[in-house]
C-alpha cells in the first residue's frame, strides 16, 4: 500500500529515487519477454529483487551489504546449475545474465555501478533475439533500448532536476542520429554464415512431421500460423493444383506411418534421379518461396520440381519419391526461387521388386477393412488400379462419411482396429483418416500405395504480393501405382469435401473470445486487420530477417558494379563509414563554436546589470543576482528581480525548460534600459 501511495506522487520524489524507479521499470520491461524461457525460480527471484530495490529507493534506506548480494548470487548460480546441469550455454548464460543485472541494482552506489546495469541491459536486449526475431519482439526491445538510453542520459545530467520527458527526448534524438549508421551497417556489413544466422536449437515453428498417426494432421490444422509464403512469377495455378510435397510415408506398423528406410538415403542429387522417372509437360510454374523454420530436412516444394532450388547455407538433393531434402534440418527462415510442373508423371511404368515395399501391411491389424477390400475385389475382379480407386471414391461419396476437425480418437480401446473403426463404424475423419484408409485398402488389393503429407492450397488472395500457406493447410493425400503410368496422386478428401481442394475452404476451429467478438461485429474488419498485420510481418521477414548475401550483391549491381565481390562490398562500407565520420567531425567542429543558449541568455542579463552598476560574475546564479538587485535598487527594481527569479526557475527547477525564454530575456533588457534612463 505504501509503495502504491508514494508512486502516485511521482513528481515530488527525490531525483535519485525517481531515476532508480525508472531504471527498475525499464529492467522489468526488458526481462519480461524472457519469462517464458527462464526457470520459475529466476523470474521470482528477479521480481523480488526489483521490488526490494524499489522499496529501498522510496524509503531512502541503506543498500544491503556486499555479503548479502554474494550469498544471493551463489544461490542463483547453484539453482542455475541444478536447472541445466551446466553454467555454459545459451539458457544458463541468459539465466545468469538476468540474475546478475537484477542483483547489480542492489549496488547502485555510484555512477559506474549504473553503467554496469545499463550495459547488462543492452546485453539482455540482444539475448532476446536468440529465441525470437519476430516483429513484436523487435518493437518491445526498441522500447527497452529507448528506456536504457534515457536512463543513461539521466546519469549524465547531474545539474538541476531534468524531467523524464526531457531526458527521453534527448535519448530519442541521439538514437535517430545513429540510425543512418545502423542502417548502413545492416545493408553493407558482410553476411558471413553461419555466424550471422541465429540458431534455433531445434525449436521448430511448423507442425509437419516424419511420422503420422490418425489425428496428427488435424492437430496441425488447428494452427492458423503461417507455414510458408509463395510469390508466383507469372501464371498462378488453380487451387486444386497447389500441392506442396513434404514427407512421403510408406512404412505402416498398424498405428504409425513412417518413411521407408531405403528411401531416406538413396539417389542424392541436385536433379531428379532416373529412378524417379519424372516426366513433365508444359511450361513450369516459377515462384519464390519464403519458408518458416522447420523441424525437418524436407523442403515442401510445389509438385513436381525437377531441379533443386538454391537455398543459401544448405545443400539440397533429390530422392526417388520426389522429395527434396536438405543436409540438415531447417531451423531458420529461408527464401529461395524454385520452379515446378503441375502436369507430370513419375515412377516406374513396370512392376518391380522395389514396389513390394508399398503393399506391406502389418499382420492382424484392421481385419474388417481387409475383408471389405476383398469384397470390393470380388465385385470388380478385372478392375485396374484406377478403377479400384474410383470405386473407393464412390463409396466415400455415398457412404455417409463426414469431413471434420474433431473426429475423436480412433483405436483407443482396440489399437489394432483403428482403420476398421473409422472406415466401417463412425465415418468421421480429417484428411489423414481418408488417406490412411485409402492406402490400406489399395494395399489389401495388392496395389502399391503410400501416404504423402505436406500442404494443399493457399489463401485465396495474396498479401503484399505473396500467397500465404498456413498450418491449417496441412494435408495428407495418397499415391497409388498404376501399370504403364507410374505413381498417381489420389486425394480421397476431394470425394468427401470437394470445396477443401477446389476452393481451399479449410475447416475453421472455434475462434477465441476476442476474434469471435470482432468477427461477429465486423468480419470485414477482422479480415482487414489480419491482412494488414500479415503484410507488415511479411515485409519485416523479407526486408530484414531474410536480407542475405545475394541481396547485398544485387544492391552492388544496382549501384553500378558489374561483377561485385566481397572486396567491393568492404571498400564501399569503409568509404561510406569514412564519409559519415568526416561529416560527424565537421558537425562537432561547428558545434564547439556554437554558444549554449543559456550562456547567451546569462551574458545578456549580466550586460544589462552592469549598465545599472551591479556586479555580475559568470559564476553568479540568477537567484543570487536577484538578491543583489533588491539590495542595490530597492522597490524600484522589484520587476527586474522577479524576472531574475523566473529565469532561475526555468533553468534549475524540477520543471526546467529545455531552452531559455527569449521573450523574457528581451523584456529584462528593456526593463534594465528603462531603469538606466530614469536614474
Amino acid at each position: 500500500m505504501a509503495l502504491t501511495l508514494r508512486l502516485t506522487d511521482w513528481r515530488h520524489l527525490p531525483r535519485d529515487a525517481r531515476d532508480t524507479l525508472f531504471l527498475l521499470c525499464v529492467i522489468a520491461w526488458t526481462v519480461l519477454p524472457h519469462v517464458s524461457h527462464l526457470p520459475l525460480w529466476c523470474s521470482l527471484l528477479t521480481a523480488a529483487v526489483l521490488l526490494w530495490r524499489a522499496q529501498l529507493a522510496l524509503n531512502n534506506a541503506a543498500l544491503p551489504g556486499r555479503w548479502v548480494v554474494i550469498a544471493v548470487l551463489l544461490l542463483a548460480a547453484g539453482l542455475t546449475f541444478w536447472s541445466y546441469r551446466s553454467l555454459l550455454g545459451k539458457e544458463p548464460g541468459v539465466t545468469m545474465a538476468v540474475t546478475l543485472m537484477a542483483l547489480k541494482t542492489l549496488e547502485l552506489r555510484a555512477r559506474r555501478d549504473a553503467f554496469v546495469v545499463f550495459f547488462l541491459g543492452f546485453f539482455i536486449v540482444l539475448t532476446h533475439f536468440l529465441y525470437s526475431q519476430s516483429l513484436p519482439v523487435a518493437a518491445a526491445m526498441l522500447v527497452s533500448v529507448w528506456g536504457l538510453l534515457t536512463a543513461l542520459v539521466l546519469a549524465h545530467m547531474p545539474v538541476g532536476q531534468p524531467g523524464l520527458r526531457q531526458a527521453s527526448a534527448l535519448a530519442a534524438r541521439t538514437a535517430l542520429f545513429g540510425a543512418p549508421i545502423m542502417a548502413l551497417m545492416f545493408v553493407l556489413f558482410p553476411r558471413l554464415g553461419p555466424l550471422w544466422g541465429v540458431p534455433q536449437d531445434g525449436v521448430a515453428m511448423t507442425g509437419l512431421s516424419n511420422s503420422m498417426r490418425m489425428g496428427s494432421v488435424a492437430e496441425i490444422a488447428q494452427d492458423d500460423g503461417v507455414a510458408l509464403r509463395v510469390r508466383f512469377r507469372g501464371r498462378v495455378p488453380p487451387q486444386e493444383a497447389l500441392y506442396f510435397r513434404g514427407p512421403v510415408l510408406a512404412r505402416f506398423d498398424g498405428i504409425e506411418w513412417r518413411p521407408l528406410a531405403n528411401e531416406a538415403v538413396s539417389g542424392a542429387t541436385r536433379t531428379m534421379t532416373p529412378r524417379a522417372q519424372l516426366q513433365v509437360r508444359g511450361e513450369p510454374v516459377r515462384y519464390e518461396m519464403t519458408l518458416e523454420p522447420l523441424r525437418l530436412s524436407v523442403l515442401p516444394l510445389l509438385e513436381a520440381s525437377a531441379i533443386a532450388p538454391e537455398v543459401e547455407g544448405y545443400r539440397v538433393s533429390a530422392r526417388d519419391d520426389l522429395r527434396w531434402v536438405t543436409d540438415r534440418p531447417v531451423f531458420e527462415r529461408v527464401r529461395f526461387d524454385a520452379e515446378a510442373y503441375t502436369d507430370f508423371r513419375h515412377g516406374p511404368a513396370r512392376l518391380s521388386f522395389a514396389l513390394r515395399d508399398y503393399v506391406d501391411l502389418p499382420v492382424g491389424y484392421n481385419p474388417r477393412t481387409l475383408a471389405w477390400a476383398a469384397a470390393l475385389r470380388e465385385a470388380h475382379p478385372k478392375a485396374d488400379a484406377s478403377e479400384l480407386a474410383e470405386a473407393i471414391y464412390t463409396h466415400i461419396r455415398r457412404g455417409g462419411y463426414r469431413y471434420t476437425l474433431e473426429p475423436g480418437t480412433y483405436g483407443e480401446l482396440n489399437p489394432e482396429a483403428a482403420v476398421d473403426e473409422f472406415w466401417l463404424d463412425r465415418k468421421l475423419g480429417f484428411c489423414e483418416h481418408f488417406a490412411a484408409a485409402f492406402v490400406v485398402i489399395m494395399r489389401a488389393l495388392e496395389v502399391p500405395a503410400r501416404v504423402v503429407t505436406g500442404y494443399q492450397g493457399t489463401d485465396s488472395r495474396p498479401v503484399d504480393g505473396y500467397y500465404v500457406v498456413r498450418q491449417s493447410s496441412a494435408h495428407a493425400w495418397a499415391e497409388y501405382w498404376q501399370e504403364n503410368v507410374g505413381w498417381v496422386r489420389a486425394d480421397p478428401t476431394a470425394a468427401v469435401a470437394p470445396d477443401r481442394i477446389q476452393r481451399h475452404r479449410n475447416l475453421v476451429p472455434t475462434p477465441g473470445v476476442m476474434a469471435s467478438a470482432l468477427g461477429t461485429m465486423s468480419p470485414a474488419l477482422l479480415a482487414q486487420l489480419r491482412s494488414g498485420w500479415e503484410a507488415m510481418n511479411n515485409r519485416w521477414n523479407q526486408w530484414v530477417l531474410s536480407y542475405s548475401r545475394g541481396q547485398q550483391l544485387d544492391l552492388m549491381r544496382n549501384l553500378g558494379f558489374n561483377s561485385p565481390s566481397w572486396e567491393d562490398l568492404a571498400l564501399l562500407l569503409i568509404g561510406a563509414l569514412s564519409s559519415l565520420a568526416m561529416a560527424g567531425a565537421l558537425w562537432a567542429w561547428w558545434d564547439r563554436r556554437r554558444v549554449d543558449p543559456w550562456v547567451r541568455q546569462m551574458e545578456r542579463v549580466r550586460r544589462a546589470l552592469r549598465s545599472l552598476g551591479i556586479a555580475a560574475a559568470s559564476h553568479d546564479a540568477p537567484h543570487t543576482l536577484a538578491g543583489r538587485v533588491r539590495a542595490a535598487l530597492g522597490a524600484d527594481a522589484s520587476t527586474l528581480a522577479e524576472m531574475l527569479d523566473s529565469i532561475d526557475r526555468q533553468r534549475y527547477s524540477r520543471a526546467a525548460a529545455s531552452r531559455p525564454d527569449s521573450q523574457l530575456t528581451r523584456r529584462f533588457a528593456a526593463t534594465a534600459r528603462q531603469l538606466v534612463r530614469t536614474r
